[in-house]
């Protein structure tokens, strides 16, 4: 009853305006093989959890309306499972800072991912058209990674810090169509997506405080961001910049 009441008090912690994490631990694997999704972390998984809502999911979700989230946190431990048995999960050291919210890269830098449905883009457009979302999606975010797959034109999308600014595809064409380095990445692509809608950025609430002494499962009761602090990181975010002489070319 103690580890139910702990998880109940987890899943209402909220991440942004209309996220919060319980919407994200809901795992396939976890439930086929009976293995708890729960952060070790949970001070790192909602600081780079909440940095991927309010910059990210939000303003998707306020431009399209509801987005549909496939997959998002993921513990090293249920990672590691589903890596090890070909369940379309990498190595836990690749996905640090992605799925894995609560544990940092070999770089140092905190992150966190989300696999995403956009039902809009799927009204208007085949899935084998996603080169003009993935435009759109770099015309207007700051994000580190994008990668595409498949069925129902799914995505991965991270917040890191230090990001790397990079979108791949695991459907024709296969490979990198942007990224550091790739001189098709400057400028506006706005001719790549006519008729996507403009950029709508939400307005972020106060997020409250949780109550002292609600999560004692976690190493510390409240978290650093709501009491107002800063979660450190390893790193200082460097400025982008593109090399001139490696002409880029979709993939």
């Amino acid at each position: 009853m103690r580890r139910y009441r702990e998880l109940d008090e987890m899943g209402r912690v909220q991440l942004s305006r209309s996220f919060y994490i319980r919407d994200f631990l809901f795992s396939e694997i976890g439930a086929a093989f009976g293995i708890p999704n729960v952060p070790d972390d949970l001070d790192l998984a909602v600081y780079a959890g909440r940095r991927l809502c309010e910059t990210i999911l939000e303003p998707l979700q306020d431009t399209f309306g509801r987005i549909h989230v496939r997959s998002g946190y993921r513990s090293a431990h249920l990672n590691a499972f589903g890596n090890a048995r070909g369940l379309n999960c990498s190595s836990n050291q690749r996905t640090f800072a992605d799925h894995i919210w609560d544990r940092r890269d070999a770089e140092g830098n905190a992150g966190a991912c989300a696999t995403v449905v956009i039902p809009w883009f799927l009204e208007h457009h085949r899935p084998d058209e996603w080169e003009k979302l993935a435009w759109w999606l770099w015309d207007n975010f700051d994000f580190h990674r994008v990668v595409f797959f498949g069925r129902q034109a799914s995505f991965n999308i991270g917040w890191r810090e230090n990001p790397m600014r990079e979108i791949r595809s695991h459907v024709a064409p296969r490979g990198i169509l942007a990224g550091p380095g790739m001189l098709n990445g400057w400028g506006d692509h706005s001719d790549q997506y006519p008729g996507f809608p403009a950029l709508r950025a939400p307005a972020q609430p106060a997020l409250q405080p949780v109550a002292s002494g609600a999560l004692h499962c976690i190493p510390l009761h409240r978290h650093k961001e709501q009491r107002g602090e800063v979660c450190p990181t390893a790193t200082v975010t460097r400025e982008r910049t593109y090399t001139r002489d490696k002409i880029g070319t979709g993939a």
